[in-house]
């Protein structure tokens, strides 16, 4: 029996999973980062163990030090959570050989369905239809250059392995084919440690819909329904919503059928998604791709069925059936979910690392909040912008999209822009409450309104003082005493090194708007975030034209280009590939160029 699981993320999902540990009476284990000290989820475990420095690759993508960890806890079982290792076949083997249970499908499942090209040629096989492509990862751009032009464009540049829309570019013309495939492999390899991309065709103005499923290793396959998960910003999406609206008449029992199948065929075990891309009009879906992990947009599902996705999850690794069949599930009302992230939608969703000085959550009935941090803890700038999440759910959507707008106009986090107040447009528009919108919306119709932008109420003095005071923090841990165990509550001062904390305050000027800095003042190009370089596009002497990308930054999980505001000469380039540089400091100095074209 699974008594202790070492959750192997951070978060909110790693919240939530140490939440569904305690309704089980399993003793939930976390792990963190040096830039991630004293977090949230570190405060409910029973025990926290720091695996590394803040770059990703050194912690949360370390596979032998992760194992290590459980190892050395004792634990029974490691829950990968979302994003990170969860779709690493390398990992689940990992676990396993070291005599673990990996709360999910075996390696090889994931092997064959977490490679967005073998589960392509599973679902092919399985009945389902799929998009034109490519058999496999493309090994270079003459290779690119030749499939593009048999499948047609646009096409899309997409990363073999992970999800969330990590690493996907769509490319409308040749010339623009070396660029993505560079940007894309980059930014996958920078999320999920892999570079492999391939090609697929772009689908225009789809809905995105998905299936949960369930199966167990007695052979016991359900759905739980479909969920719309159509509204994103560059493919990663920012609402969910379940049961799916608007579908035609019988597709959305064909597409639960066709996912149910699919795991049958390929004997999958543990929780997942199948996701499609659906054309309303004629009533034709293609499969995308299968996510063999829990999902972000999973509390949408669990609030129309009353299923507790993690539980089953965790019962499932404990080699039980599902608590529940097919015949069980009955959907009831709709819910839907806003995702909030730390970026400013008015900025290009630029990616806004802070200290969240006062968080202020909206309660009321019918409300579900899932969050990874509280007031006075950061956003830090090393991982995904997403700290958290609001959902609702009502008897009918329009009622559920009432409910999550008054929701987010009482939410707050003082501190960071985030897409609360942009979210609320999308909600009250008249082409989401129509269900007319599509994948491509937020980019074609949904710009934010310059004169709503919410001003950010808070300075960098005020931000740096509350960053340097201790925290205190309350650990309970259960410890034997007398033949019984008692409760013992211990308190210690939590802080965060310079990377953490510190390193993740903005100065936003005085206005306190968000987006105040430019990436381009004067002769200087500057940083308009806190980020690693991961790519230079210049040279001193180049000639660089208005909107040349210059550099590459990662923040937050996103790849950003500093573009050239105006044609001009490079001068010198003041920071090199993998410096961690900050908000407002000098990248590139430049000189005004007004000669001939080169």
């Amino acid at each position: 029996m699974i008594q202790s699981v070492l959750v192997a993320n951070r978060g909110e999902v790693a919240v939530r999973i140490i939440r569904a540990c305690r309704t089980l009476g399993i003793k939930p284990i976390a792990i963190f980062s040096e830039a991630d000290a004293g977090a949230l989820w570190t405060r409910l475990a029973d025990e926290a163990h720091c695996i590394g420095p803040a770059s990703a690759r050194e912690s949360y993508l370390n596979i032998a030090r992760i194992v290590d960890v459980a190892k050395a806890c004792g634990v029974q079982a490691v829950h990968p959570g979302y994003g990170l290792l969860s779709e690493s076949a390398e990992f689940a083997r990992a676990v396993e050989e070291a005599g673990l249970r990996f709360v999910g499908p075996s390696p090889d499942t994931i092997a064959l369905m977490g490679d967005k090209v073998t589960a392509r040629a599973a679902a092919r096989q399985s009945g389902l239809t799929v998009l034109a492509g490519s058999d496999g990862p493309v090994a270079g751009r003459d290779e690119a250059l030749a499939l593009a032009e048999t499948i047609g464009y646009p096409i899309a540049v997409k990363a073999s392995f992970g999800g969330g829309g990590r690493g996907l570019r769509v490319v409308r013309e040749k010339d623009e084919l070396a660029e993505a495939l560079e940007q894309a492999g980059r930014e996958s390899l920078a999320a999920f440690g892999r570079s492999e991309v391939f090609l697929e065709r772009f689908l225009e103005r789809p809905r995105h819909v998905e299936i949960q499923v369930l199966a167990d290793v007695h052979g016991n396959v359900v759905h739980l329904g479909d969920r719309d998960c159509s509204v994103q910003r560059r493919y990663q999406k920012l609402l969910e919503e379940a049961p799916a609206p608007g579908l035609p008449l019988g597709m959305a029992d064909r597409i639960r059928e066709a996912a149910v199948k699919l795991c049958r065929d390929v004997s999958y075990v543990g929780a997942g998604t199948v996701e499609f891309l659906a054309d309303v009009r004629s009533g034709d879906f293609f499969f995308l791709e299968m996510n063999t992990r829990l999902q972000v947009e999973h509390g949408v599902t669990e609030l129309v069925t009353g299923v507790d996705i993690v539980e089953e999850q965790l019962r499932i690794a404990n080699g039980e059936q599902i608590s529940f069949t097919q015949n069980d599930v009955e959907i009831r009302g709709h819910a839907i979910q806003a995702r909030i992230t730390a970026e400013d939608p008015w900025d290009d969703f630029r990616p806004t690392p802070g200290l969240v000085t006062c968080l202020t959550l909206p309660l009321g009935p019918w409300l579900r909040l899932d969050f990874g941090i509280e007031s006075g803890d950061p956003v830090v700038p090393h991982y995904d912008s997403m700290f958290g999440k609001i959902q609702a759910w009502a008897d009918t959507r329009d009622r559920a999209c009432r409910r999550l707008d008054l929701a987010l106009a009482a939410f707050s986090a003082e501190g960071v822009p985030t897409s609360a107040p942009y979210l609320r447009s999308i909600l009250t528009s008249p082409t989401f409450l129509e269900i007319s919108h599509h994948t491509g919306s937020v980019a074609s119709e949904w710009q934010p309104d310059p004169s709503l932008r919410p001003e950010v109420a808070t300075s960098s003095q005020d931000v740096a003082a509350l960053a340097a005071k201790p925290r205190v923090v309350e650990r309970v841990v259960s410890v034997p005493w007398g033949g019984r165990f008692v409760d013992v509550s211990i308190f210690a001062q939590a802080s965060v090194e310079d990377g953490g904390v510190q390193g993740a305050v903005r100065d936003r000027g005085r206005s306190g708007r968000s987006g105040a800095t430019k990436a381009q003042a004067g002769n200087q190009v500057v940083s308009p975030m806190d980020a690693v370089v991961i790519a230079i596009s210049c040279n001193p002497g180049d000639i660089a034209h208005r909107g040349k990308p210059l550099l590459h930054l990662e923040a937050m999980k996103m790849e950003v280009v500093v573009p050239a505001a105006f044609d001009c000469r490079v001068e010198t380039v003041e920071v090199k590939v993998g410096a961690m540089v900050k908000s407002g400091e000098v990248l590139i100095n430049v000189t005004p160029y007004e000669g001939a074209d080169e």
